[in-house]
């Protein structure tokens, strides 16, 4: 199994990012996929997800509004659009297979992570 995430870089603050995150190696709508972050010395937290069998999405309240994420089952990929950036979104960003059912931000739900990628958001 592989989740591989691409898109992360340098914006200034009101910018915008997409993040992409490329998932093989299991059926790919038997499992969610959310997007985790975390800074230096936090805790991972989960800002999105999404159902990749009914496209049900989910939003942490710190994104809300600013995110959107969405799935193209047929290429394995998943986005989430960032929009309005804020520097407290600066974070390595994760994407993460997990259950259909599993808790919103609770990481002992995750069966997969991919590597990461840096989104610094200057102000």
């Amino acid at each position: 199994v592989q989740l591989v995430e691409s898109g992360g870089g340098l914006v200034q603050a009101g910018g915008s990012l997409r993040l992409s995150c490329t998932a093989s190696g299991y059926t790919f709508d038997d499992y969610a996929i959310g997007w985790f972050r975390q800074t230096p010395g936090g805790e991972r937290e989960e800002v999105s997800r999404i159902s990749t069998s009914d496209m049900r999405t989910r939003y942490a309240k710190s994104v809300a509004g600013r995110f959107t994420i969405s799935s193209d089952n047929a290429k394995g990929t998943v986005y989430l659009q960032m929009n309005s950036l804020k520097p407290e979104d600066t974070a390595v960003y994760y994407c993460a297979a997990m259950g259909l059912t599993a808790s919103f931000s609770d990481p002992n739900g995750v069966f997969w992570w991919g590597q990461g990628t840096q989104v610094t958001v200057s102000s």
